[in-house]
């Protein structure tokens, strides 16, 4: 799915304001690694996670997407009413109905014209809001589109740990339910426009997707609860990811050596190491968020491309790849060319 007319006009994300070290989790869980002879602490030495953030008590995720989405809408200069569709792609949500993109829709004063929805995808849902938006916009429905994250991963860390502190907890639980702790919090928004309307902004050329679906046992998630096989769901990933890149050779022409900057989603350290290897890229063009940011699901490869912009990383013709995995499992590649 390749498109001609479509480009970023801007990108935004937002940190949450409360910092929670890996050291001060394994603090709380000491008499658990302790029973279950856990040695250091894993989410340093294995994950590469030294903290991550969470949000005040009370914010919801359509509280963060708003904040996002505020800010992209000031860097576009645009006027909120021109947003023809608003489009959430958070895993953390407000309610089962409505859908959080109505509470953000509403917090924005969008127009009563601009259609707004959910699209639930895992972790790789930012990049299919891009991909329903640019096919609208590619067809000249719409001016501008708005795509927004916000996610708040505190209740479930905090019930996770509870959980793990319990006298019956096992090593097979703990190593089913580690990836609940590296989970972080933040939110983030892009505005789409049509190329013919907005010639300084920057081109998405589209991408590739693939799917191995019959994995999809591998991760299970609730608003209390995950767990995760995470080792199989590493090998199964990579498989796809490699699978997906394949056709992203053929279809877009790429070859790693020529692409500037590689935007992965980024779970850990070791998911991180692992797409570097298989495709050869140079770790000095993947900008990594994990260490301090944790796993932010879908937020993370706009908050990476946020953040690059931000601190004058990405200059003006730079190609970029955006590269994300969702368990179930699904896997899309895309390219933006600055």
């Amino acid at each position: 799915m390749l498109f001609d007319n479509v480009v970023i006009k801007s990108v935004a994300h937002v940190e949450p304001p409360n910092r929670v070290t890996s050291e001060e989790v394994a603090e709380r869980l000491a008499p658990t690694f302790k029973k279950l002879r856990v040695p250091g602490n894993p989410l340093i030495d294995l994950a590469g996670i030294m903290e991550r953030r969470f949000w005040d008590q009370g914010m919801m995720p359509s509280d963060g997407a708003t904040l996002a989405a505020k800010e992209a809408l000031a860097k576009a200069d645009i006027d909120p009413k021109q947003v023809g569709i608003l489009i959430n792609t958070s895993v953390s949500r407000d309610f089962l109905e409505p859908s959080t993109a109505c509470m953000v829709h509403g917090n924005l004063r969008l127009a009563d014209t601009c259609e707004s929805f959910d699209v639930g995808n895992a972790c790789l849902a930012f990049i299919n809001g891009m991909n329903i938006a640019a096919q609208m916009l590619e067809r000249g429905q719409i001016d501008y589109a708005l795509i927004v994250n916000g996610e708040n991963s505190r209740e479930i860390n905090e019930i996770t740990i509870e959980r793990l502190l319990g006298p019956k907890v096992t090593r097979n639980q703990f190593k089913r339910e580690f990836a609940s702790l590296t989970l972080g919090s933040g939110a983030a928004a892009m505005v789409m426009s049509r190329g013919d309307l907005e010639p300084d902004g920057h081109q998405y050329r589209g991408g590739v997707a693939r799917a191995a679906t019959q994995f999809n046992n591998l991760c299970r998630g609730w608003n209390h609860q995950m767990w995760t096989d995470t080792k199989s769901l590493l090998i199964e990933g990579m498989k796809l990811a490699g699978m997906t890149f394949t056709a992203a050779r053929t279809v877009m022409g790429w070859v790693v050596q020529e692409l500037d900057h590689v935007v992965i989603h980024q779970v850990s350290k070791a998911h991180t190491d692992n797409f570097i290897r298989a495709f050869g890229a140079d770790p000095e063009r993947v900008y990594r968020i994990f260490p301090f940011l944790g796993n932010i699901g879908p937020a993370s490869i706009p908050t990476v491309m946020s953040r690059m912009v931000q601190e004058n990383r990405v200059k003006r013709g730079d190609r970029m790849a955006l590269m994300g995995i969702g368990s179930g499992l699904n896997c899309a590649m895309a390219e933006v060319v600055w």
